[in-house]
């Protein structure tokens, strides 16, 4: 083989070498960033839901929402993570979630959701980077 080719190939073989950490680094990055995006909307619909319970008289429904709310955000966090920690937290918070919706649908209109606060908690602690 002819030398330019040798520097050609060394120089494509590294190139491909530093891409892959660099492409598995920005997947991370990605998931890290989905998770901490995802972490907020649970947060938010957390908060939806306290101002919801605190009004209960005004619009029962708005419960319902931000309970709906949550578990599509619990779904979507879910399916992207294989993470022990948030798998842990994502449990925690469907049982919250599970319990303040059947205390509602047993017609309690200011549930407990003090463990749906916690668990919003406990994911945006294991969702922050660092």
């Amino acid at each position: 083989m002819k030398p330019y080719r040798n520097h050609r190939i060394a120089a494509l073989t590294l190139a491909a070498a530093l891409a892959v950490p660099a492409l598995s680094a920005c997947d991370t990055l990605s998931t890290a960033m989905d998770c901490a995006n995802t972490a907020v909307a649970i947060t938010n619909g957390a908060n939806d839901l306290q101002q919801a319970v605190s009004q209960a008289g005004n619009s029962p429904q708005d419960a319902q929402n931000a309970l709906n709310q949550i578990d599509a955000s619990l779904k979507k966090i879910g399916d992207q993570t294989d993470n022990a920690d948030l798998g842990k937290a994502i449990d925690s918070m469907k049982t919250a979630v599970a319990n303040v919706r059947a205390s509602i649908d047993n017609g309690n209109p200011t549930p407990d959701i003090t463990p749906v606060g916690n668990a919003a908690k406990e994911i945006s602690k294991v969702c922050t980077p660092g």
